[in-house]
């Protein structure tokens, strides 16, 4: 079951592969109803035009058939107090955006009550924008009599408000699955300049003893419970735990949650995992996991990232293709997840083609060094369709000759015509100053890929991705508490 990450729906993935009573923590970050578009900064080499930034997911949710779908799937669960609420919710909302999100949402958090043990936890992590429905949501799943906390995860960024005060804060609403039964740890951090009195003349910590503040001894430092609001930092443009994610979330924030809230080997759920903050820190402590995204630009962030902060780490990835069915029939559902899919296969650096006319045909990029020091770029194209010619190899030796790119790397589904590699040939070998070799135009079919054929670059960049995680040694709970 555990070290698990999925790419797929997570109320599919929830439903078919994550049993009931199964879950010791869960910690969820759903986009939030803001209607913003949020990007996935990729690096480029230096010297080169700016970051490539893709539409990591859309944070906007409108009222359609799904919506009525997941409204009705909460009709026909069974749980009268949630869907009484929602009900209500509606008559007050109408049938809009935030009405639609809050549908999604409802059916996914009944999903994950069922998943958690009797001694498990739920954190919903949101902001103003929805907290307050989402709190009675909660209400109605889990009981008003299981809410344990709404922590306010306070921090400081620069913004500029009009006629209302700077909003510098998230709410991270807290829910036990059974009252009196769920597992936590007090923690305790230094004490606030406020917990400090003046005793004898001086300045004196103070201690807690049955709850009762008390003098503290002179030099000495009594640490204080941890209480509902959390002054941590977010991440700042150049923090070296970056990694150009959008909403990226502070390992340190995830720590706290999950050592409080579960005991080594415990297994940790987050359904929207974004880039993986929650299974890095999951790891770090020593928890098994589970993370799931609908997205495959998250996921394989995931993976490189885990690999890249714990090597050796064994999890498996499930719902990407394993096999050439399995990648027609993404290619079939979803042209861009496909073709992201295909480009992370031979470690390039995607770009957003539902930018119309914006790429040119060019679905992603690979950036080498032929001497160890000046940059160039191979251009890669993906084609997932049935139909293939020669026409598409002559588009992309176009682009290379438009991009002065030395190389280009045709991605195909189907295998190529006689045409096809006769005018791939024509465009000729790529020699550097040692006389080494690579054919200019190289085709690769998803056979190939999966035989564990790559393309022929020499000394390709790995920076020019994602920024790469930083490694990580695994620390035990005590030394959090």
């Amino acid at each position: 079951m555990a070290n698990r990450l999925f790419y797929a729906d997570n109320l599919v993935a929830l439903r078919d592969h994550v049993a009931d009573g199964s879950v010791d923590l869960v910690y969820l970050d759903p986009p939030f109803n803001s209607n913003a578009n949020y990007n996935i900064l990729f690096r480029s080499p230096a010297g080169h035009a700016a970051e490539s930034q893709i539409q990591a997911f859309e944070d906007s949710w409108h009222w359609n058939n799904a919506a009525e779908d997941a409204f009705e799937q909460v009709m026909r669960s069974g749980r009268s107090r949630a869907f009484d609420l929602l009900r209500a919710m509606r008559a007050f909302l109408g049938e809009n955006d935030m009405m639609a999100y809050l549908s999604m949402m409802a059916i996914r958090l009944i999903e994950l009550h069922r998943v958690l043990k009797s001694a498990g936890s739920l954190y919903l992590h949101c902001d103003p924008t929805a907290s307050h429905y989402l709190k009675l949501l909660l209400d109605g799943v889990f009981g008003k009599e299981n809410f344990r906390n709404e922590i306010i995860w306070c921090y400081r960024k620069w913004s500029v408000a009009q006629g209302q005060y700077p909003r510098n804060h998230d709410t991270i609403l807290f829910y036990a699955r059974k009252e009196g039964a769920q597992t936590f740890h007090t923690l305790y951090g230094e004490p606030s300049p406020g917990t400090m009195k003046r005793w004898g003349g001086r300045r004196q910590q103070a201690v807690f003893e049955g709850g009762v503040r008390k003098a503290g001894c002179t030099g000495e430092v009594a640490r204080s419970p941890i209480p509902d609001w959390w002054d941590i930092s977010i991440l700042n443009p150049n923090s070296k735990e970056r990694l150009g994610y959008p909403t990226q979330k502070p390992v340190a924030l995830l720590e706290r949650i999950i050592s409080a809230s579960s005991n080594e080997g415990d297994l940790v759920l987050d359904p929207f995992c974004g880039c993986g903050t929650t299974i890095h820190a999951a790891e770090k402590l020593g928890r098994q996991w589970i993370g799931i995204d609908i997205t495959h630009l998250a996921v394989s962030a995931i993976e490189r990232r885990m690999k890249d902060a714990f090597p050796g780490v064994a999890f498996t990835v499930e719902g990407v293709p394993r096999d050439l069915a399995s990648a027609l029939d993404l290619a079939a559902r979803d042209k861009y997840q496909f073709q992201w899919w295909a480009v992370s296969l031979v470690d390039g650096m995607p770009l957003d083609g539902r930018k119309k006319g914006a790429d040119g045909g060019i679905d992603g990029l690979i950036y080498f060094k032929p001497d160890g020091k000046r940059t160039e770029k191979a251009l890669i194209s993906v084609k997932g369709g049935q139909n293939v010619g020669v026409g598409m190899i002559r588009d992309l030796h176009s682009a290379m000759e438009r991009e002065r790119a030395p190389l280009g790397i045709f991605i195909t589904a189907q295998d190529p015509t006689g045409p096809m590699l006769r005018e791939a040939a024509a465009v000729g070998r790529f020699t550097d100053e040692f006389d080494r070799g690579w054919p200019r135009l190289q085709i690769l079919t998803l056979a190939d890929l999966f035989q564990g054929k790559r393309p022929q670059i020499p000394w390709p960049d790995p920076l020019a991705v994602l920024r790469k995680a930083r490694r990580e040694a695994t620390e035990k709970q005590e030394n959090l508490l």
